[in-house]
């Protein structure tokens, strides 16, 4: 049975390639983004049957008015991949940039604008015995990433990935993946963290968002999987 699948951040990288893959099996599409619409319509076109929502979800606001809109439109919702983020790459010596404003920026995207949007979308996940899938990074588990805020919002949604997990079961499933380094707009220029990748990881290249978008796939469809933050990069984190 086709499910409905509301993917934050959608309109570029790993969400785009996520959303895409669950269309191409016949699933019923959201697409969201704060600022992106031109995107958003751009993949409606592409997309039958799919709907875009411009939200930011950093405003409980609109957290709760996207899900009523998916409601209202499908009457249903299956399946949250929660993967709006926000990132600033600032080398980890440099404490002076890593400001508590940097850090009130980055957690308002990745922790709590993923937790409103976890609380606004479980009743309706109850009512299908829905999943949730949160795309955290590996910076969230291994001391590494573009920035000391940035992992450090990436470790805590991974725990709240798990405390959330065991709070909602049985009706609902919550699983996380963990990305290591992705080549998506974000990580255009990030050559010299690409070669690294390269020349370290068992796989030798860095990831594409459909290794990403993968995993996100299984986890949602599994159903004696939940609780886990599963790593997706390439074995990096076996070598460093």
């Amino acid at each position: 049975m086709a499910k409905v699948v509301l993917v934050t951040g959608s309109t570029s990288g790993i969400g785009e390639a996520t959303a895409l893959r669950f269309a191409a099996q016949g699933d019923t599409i959201v697409f969201n983004s704060a600022h992106s619409a031109l995107e958003g319509k751009r993949l409606v076109d592409a997309t039958p049957g799919s709907l875009y929502v411009q939200a930011d979800i950093t405003n409980a606001e609109d957290c709760a008015r996207l899900i009523s809109e998916v409601i209202a439109r499908y009457g249903r919702l299956d399946i949250l991949v929660n993967n709006a983020g926000a990132t600033k790459k600032i080398p980890h010596s440099d404490l002076a940039s890593a400001t508590v404003e940097v850090w009130r920026q980055i957690f308002e995207v990745n922790v709590f604008g993923t937790w409103a949007m976890c609380v606004a979308s479980m009743d309706e996940l109850r009512k299908t015995n829905g999943a949730i899938v949160n795309v955290s990074s590996l910076a969230g588990v291994r001391p590494t990433g573009s920035s000391i805020p940035y992992a450090s919002s990436k470790a805590a949604l991974n725990h709240m990935t798990i405390l959330l997990a065991k709070a909602v079961g049985p009706e609902v499933r919550v699983n996380a993946v963990a990305p290591g380094l992705i080549d998506t707009p974000w990580t255009a220029d990030w050559e010299l963290e690409r070669k690294f990748v390269s020349a370290v990881a068992p796989l030798r290249r860095s990831g594409t968002p459909d290794d990403v978008a993968d995993v996100i796939l299984a986890l949602a469809a599994t159903p004696y999987v939940t609780g886990q933050v599963v790593v997706v990069d390439g074995g990096l984190s076996t070598a460093t």
